[in-house]
């Protein structure tokens, strides 16, 4: 035999052991086989999303959207199998990350065919396949539809038979034009955050998406160093205690518990790794708002244009919203805190310098959470200022989202002091510095809650005390073991989890004392 024809023959026998290995590693009748038999032709996975009588209620209770369209079919009809392609032209407009207009519709479809969906079906007395409905999502979840209804909100899509016929149904409802070709940031119809202070509410999501990328990018950029991981427990601190978001004060808490497992003390020194490199050791693991989130899309945040607004926005609302729900104990903590966080991990230079200059000119301590709020405020419109006059000069500037000097008289007129009262020239404005006080306590505290009030996912404070979880605690983020107690009295489903940090804490190397801004 020749060298030619063995090497030949060696090779077949590789690729054969090759082969039967991936053979063995798939289960009969899984779907593993097509996957390893097709890799290159992937199907297109569906838009719309499939739901059954166990996750029903949870998808339709948790989405971001305004509304929401199921439609009930059978998996064994001709006619939903051929109505399909047209429902996924529609759905691809509405649903997932890469959503052309994301947050409008939530279309989902549940196969009527399946044992499991049976009650289901039968709560909307579905009579025909398939089958439409229209409606807010809460009132699916936990809800039905009976045909003699008068007063219901969830109505019959009765002229939705072809993807034109369905979106122009849509459009009716919405007062929109939406077209089937529609790209992303295409025909847009964006509610404005100037003149409707309701608008806020949306942004419920962004404080969840924007806590998100903040820490993937110091994860992906590996900025936990020496120097920086004391500042950002303590900004850590501040979410657990005062996040929004009940889901992003959890995870926070999971995140600080475990946080020497996840940065240790000594990482980042010469003979140390430079960040942890383990991805079992990384908190974006942890889900740090919850299993949902990231969801690819920004709400109240969205801009017109995809680099616009978005995570700046999310970011600066999350700030505001610390600021009007801390207690007049922690103004100073929660200023050093913020001013830490901004200057050792916003990757942004120039932002990040500008923002430091503002904080290294306080020369006062702050000793009322209104002192703070105020500053922050002001902080922003300064960097919106700046902004302001970059963006006209370059063209750079969102067109549906000027900077503008904030809030508008359309958003509180007693904000600003009464007309016979002059302005002091272009962007200096006399402010009635109670009312506008009044104003973002109101805005970013039970405004911004009152989406998610009757699902009881932020658990905020509000005047009914219907929602007690906020942490109140004015030693909550003074020190770990007062973060700790926080936790401990503001939910018994963290008591656990509460009780095991303070027994961590109470061993830790750091003691975490406020300090001056010559420190920051």
């Amino acid at each position: 035999m020749s060298m030619s024809k063995a090497s030949v023959i060696l090779i077949v026998i590789v690729l054969l052991l090759i082969s039967s290995e991936e053979a063995a590693s798939i289960q009969p009748g899984s779907r593993s086989i097509l996957r390893a038999v097709s890799r290159e032709n992937k199907a297109q996975a569906d838009y719309a999303v499939d739901l059954n009588g166990t996750n029903f209620d949870a998808v339709l209770r948790n989405t971001p959207a305004a509304h929401a369209i199921v439609e009930f079919f059978a998996h064994w009809c001709p006619a939903c199998r051929n109505y399909k392609p047209h429902y996924e032209k529609v759905a691809r407009l509405f649903n997932g990350p890469d959503a052309v207009h994301p947050g409008i519709a939530l279309m989902t479809r549940v196969d009527c065919a399946l044992k499991i969906n049976n009650k289901l079906c039968d709560k909307f007395s579905v009579s025909h396949y398939p089958m439409l409905f229209w409606g807010p999502p809460s009132k699916f979840a936990s809800g039905g539809w009976e045909p003699k209804e008068e007063k219901s909100e969830i109505h019959v899509i009765d002229d939705g038979r072809t993807a034109e016929k369905l979106l122009n149904w849509i459009n009716k409802q919405l007062g929109s034009s939406y077209g089937l070709d529609d790209g992303k940031f295409e025909n847009e119809h964006l509610p404005s955050n100037i003149s409707d202070p309701g608008q806020i509410a949306r942004a419920v999501y962004d404080v969840e998406e924007a806590t998100f990328f903040a820490f993937e990018i110091i994860l992906k950029h590996k900025m936990i160093k020496p120097h920086t991981r004391a500042s950002l427990i303590r900004f850590l601190q501040l979410l657990v205690a005062h996040h929004p978001s009940r889901r992003c004060r959890k995870g926070t808490a999971e995140v600080l518990v475990n946080f020497d497992d996840f940065s240790p003390p000594d990482i980042g020194l010469p003979d140390k790794q430079e960040a942890v490199s383990d991805d079992k050791g990384m908190p974006g693991n942890f889900q740090i708002c919850g299993k949902e989130v990231p969801r690819g899309y920004w709400m109240f945040c969205r801009g017109s244009k995809y680099d616009t607004r978005g995570f700046s926005c999310g970011l600066w609302v999350v700030l505001h919203s610390l600021s009007v729900r801390i207690e007049d104990g922690e103004s100073q903590f929660a200023f050093t805190a913020v001013c830490d966080f901004i200057n050792n991990f916003f990757i942004c230079e120039e932002c990040r310098q500008h923002f430091y200059q503002m904080c290294s000119s306080v020369t006062t301590p702050f000793n009322t959470s209104r002192e703070f709020a105020l500053w922050l405020w002001s902080t922003h419109n300064k960097v919106n200022e700046r902004l302001m006059k970059d963006e006209a000069s370059l063209g750079t500037g969102d067109p549906k989202f000027p900077k503008i000097i904030w809030p508008p008289k359309q958003l509180c007129s007693s904000c600003h002091l009464s007309s016979n009262q002059r302005e002091n020239g272009a962007g200096q404005i006399d402010w009635n510095l109670n009312e506008v006080y009044k104003f973002l306590t109101g805005y970013y505290g039970k405004t911004l809650a009152s989406l998610y009030k009757e699902m009881d996912r932020l658990g905020d404070e509000v005047s009914d005390g219907a929602i007690a979880d906020l942490v109140t605690s004015t030693s909550a983020v003074v020190v770990p073991v007062g973060a700790a107690l926080a936790i401990a009295l503001a939910s018994c489903a963290f008591g656990a989890l509460a009780c095991f940090w303070r027994s961590q804490q109470k061993n830790r190397k750091y003691y975490h004392q406020l300090h001056s801004l010559k420190n920051i």
